[in-house]
């Protein structure tokens, strides 16, 4: 039977005491660069995985952080949870996974003394429970810090990680632009979620600024589903005109609407581009694989992990330094050609 690796074990090999190992696991502070690189390289050679029943005994802390989700089946919650489980693991702490139906009766009391029997040392909200005022009034009554994801009110009020979402769409739209689009449709995400107005907005924006392309005509209202985009794409492409191009808020969606697409004889990118937004795995999957904005989505779960168990943290919830916007890129593949005019298309506006 292999034996399993200790503290001391560590402590040993470092040559250093076993509360500085501690200190270290725990990335406090008061521990040399030196001596923090030499035990941390000991960890990695040996191989330790702290025993979190252990350490929660002989602490304050339970080394559980908690992961609260509306739509756990979705890719965007599947992504974001692994990057939080392998942050976790890194440094030392166990994932939580939480469903949040606010649409269920009693569920703020259910979530409340759930959260209260768990003994959670932190927990992270993703959209759109980040912005839920009901919820955040919750966590600040039981006292449990808690880390945003993308979030779009009370921005002061927690520490967050999010990235640029109208940015990234103004980014996406030029590039159709680029491409010689000039009526581009747009498929928004569902409205309870802030990022399906920023993105809109982006995509408004770049319009503007090219000159005022914009057509209601070419915009629908989704939900973040396949099933929604496959539905309004039928819609959008079953006209009598059609747009050159569709972006999509989401990669999902705009699978719907490359489905939609072979349905109805259009190729893809031939006759209609088609730009997803997110980088899910099934964007390359698909065929042709989609072009979208590649968004951050387990660096920021990471991020919010490390901003979590900085011990720092929770009595400086409001200091800037919690605070982090992650890179996103525009990820060209092959769902996305050159526009060549053709009659059935709408004329330039």
């Amino acid at each position: 039977m292999t034996r399993i690796i200790t503290i001391k074990d560590v402590a040993l090999r470092a040559g250093v005491s076993p509360k500085t190992v501690s200190r270290v696991l725990n990335d406090e502070a008061h521990v040399r660069p030196g001596v923090r690189a030499a035990v941390q390289q000991v960890i990695a050679d040996l191989d330790y995985r702290p025993n979190a029943y252990a350490r929660s005994l002989s602490s304050s802390r339970s080394y559980l952080l908690g992961l609260l989700l509306d739509d756990p089946g979705s890719g965007y919650a599947a992504d974001i949870q692994l990057g939080a489980l392998i942050r976790c693991r890194a440094r030392g702490y166990h994932l939580v996974v939480e469903p949040v139906d606010v649409a269920a009766d009693g569920w703020l009391s259910a979530l409340g003394s759930s959260l209260r029997s768990l003994r959670l040392d932190g927990a992270m909200l993703t959209p759109p429970l980040c912005d839920n005022q009901r919820l955040l009034d919750l966590l600040d009554d039981i006292g449990l810090p808690y880390v945003r994801i993308s979030p779009s009110t009370d921005i002061d009020r927690s520490g967050f990680v999010r990235m640029d979402d109208r940015a990234a769409a103004y980014e996406m739209t030029s590039y159709l632009l680029g491409l010689g689009h000039r009526v581009i449709g747009f498929i928004k995400g569902d409205p309870t979620h802030s990022s399906s107005a920023e993105r809109f907005d982006g995509y408004c924006a770049a319009l503007a600024d090219a000159g005022g392309l914009f057509a209601h005509a070419f915009v629908r209202e989704g939900d973040f589903s396949f099933r929604s985009g496959l539905t309004l794409g039928e819609d959008l492409l079953g006209s009598a005109t059609l747009p050159s191009a569709i972006f999509s808020s989401n990669d999902d969606m705009a699978l719907g609407v490359l489905i939609s697409a072979i349905k109805l004889g259009i190729a893809v990118p031939g006759m209609l581009s088609v730009a997803g937004f997110d980088d899910a795995p099934t964007a390359r999957a698909a065929w042709p694989q989609l072009t979208t904005i590649r968004q951050p989505k387990g660096e920021m779960a990471a991020a919010a992990v490390d901003i979590l168990v900085d011990p720092r943290y929770r009595s400086n919830v409001h200091d800037a330094a919690f605070r982090r916007l992650l890179d996103y890129s525009l990820v060209q593949r092959s769902s996305t050609g050159r526009f060549e005019l053709d009659s059935r298309w709408a004329p330039a506006i």
